[in-house]
């Protein structure tokens, strides 16, 4: 779960048998235990769609909105959704990230706020340069 500019706020790995809209509640509910009830939307892909939009409603107080993909016949970026794979990009960036290497699922979302933390502090580090005039 990434933030509008692409900052990680929540990490779940899960094993590749669980559905994405299964995981989300749990994500969901990491998100709220990490950053409380200042997020209020949420929005997420089709994959993402059935009752999960009505119990992020009523248990958590976050709607949930579906980007839906245009009906075109050729490449369209979708709102919001670049932000997500710019974020992909940045954490495989990162050697330990690309392949599942290892064995708890705690481990490598552990090395994934690590690629996250070592983005943000270039990222800072580029910002602070650029304001010196570097």
């Amino acid at each position: 779960m990434v933030d509008t500019v692409g900052f990680v706020l929540a990490v779940l790995v899960t094993p590749a048998s669980i559905q994405d809209r299964v995981a989300a509640r749990a994500l969901l509910l990491r998100l709220r235990a990490t950053v409380g009830d200042r997020i209020r939307l949420v929005w997420a892909d089709g994959g993402y769609t059935g009752t999960l939009l009505d119990w992020a409603r009523t248990t958590l107080g976050m709607v949930v909105e579906i980007v839906k993909r245009p009906d075109l016949p050729h490449f369209t970026v979708l709102p919001r959704r670049w932000v997500v794979e710019r974020s992909l990009a940045w954490i495989v960036g990162h050697r330990r990230c690309v392949r599942g290497y290892e064995r708890l699922p705690y481990h490598h979302e552990a090395l994934v706020r690590r690629a996250m933390i070592r983005v943000t502090s270039h990222l800072l580090i580029q910002t602070l340069q650029i304001g010196k005039g570097h």
